[in-house]
């Protein structure tokens, strides 16, 4: 199981909640960041939304899916 990514989202975004099935099917441990509670995450990230992010700094934007998400994690992925 992957860990230390970030998904990026907010109350009530159903985009947002597809990619967290999409995470949960992967089996992807990630941490739920509500930008909603940041200026500077809204700013950065509230046409984004949702965005996985890992440790390295790389980020996945919307729209992914199963494919695009297991490509990302491999370890030359992204």
């Amino acid at each position: 199981m992957t860990s230390g990514l970030l998904l990026y989202t907010t109350a009530g975004c159903h985009l947002c909640e597809h990619a967290e099935d999409i995470l949960y099917q992967q089996q992807v441990a990630f941490l739920p960041v509500d930008i909603e509670e940041d200026v500077s995450l809204i700013q950065r990230y509230g046409t984004r939304i949702p965005v996985v992010a890992d440790a390295r700094g790389r980020e996945l934007d919307w729209p992914f899916d199963n494919t695009t998400l297991t490509n990302w994690l491999a370890p030359n992925g992204g």
